[in-house]
């Protein structure tokens, strides 16, 4: 049986593996993904500088009001919306999505499916 501790270790060795072959410019900064139960949160990181450009997640005020649970699909699919509005205030349209790991389902895919409909381009 897999406990949650190994669970997570796998997860970062999985997120290590990834992580080699993606990299964040400021042109083309990374979209990083991070879940808990609770919550889900999203950063657009610029890896040449290591500075994390924007974030959005179910605890920010503007959408900590409208959520009842931080941790389904509608709220994956808010934070989605949320960090491509901040992004292309910022001026970014394509980012590198970087999964964090996790299988691309889920809350995941909801978040990354909204992102690409508010105009990302991964």
């Amino acid at each position: 049986m897999i406990t949650k501790m190994d669970k997570n270790k796998v997860r970062k060795k999985r997120h290590l593996r990834v992580r080699k072959t993606l990299f964040g410019t400021a042109e083309r900064p990374r979209l990083n993904v991070f879940r808990s139960n609770k919550n889900i949160y999203a950063q657009l990181i610029d890896d040449t500088t290591g500075v994390t450009i924007t974030s959005a997640s179910t605890i920010d005020p503007e959408l900590k009001g409208q959520l009842t649970n931080g941790g389904n699909q509608e709220a994956a699919v808010k934070v989605g919306e949320l960090i491509a509005k901040r992004a292309k205030e910022k001026g970014i349209i394509r980012v590198v999505f970087d999964r964090g790991g996790y299988l691309y389902h889920g809350r995941v895919k909801a978040l990354a499916d909204a992102a690409r409909e508010e105009g990302l381009e991964f």
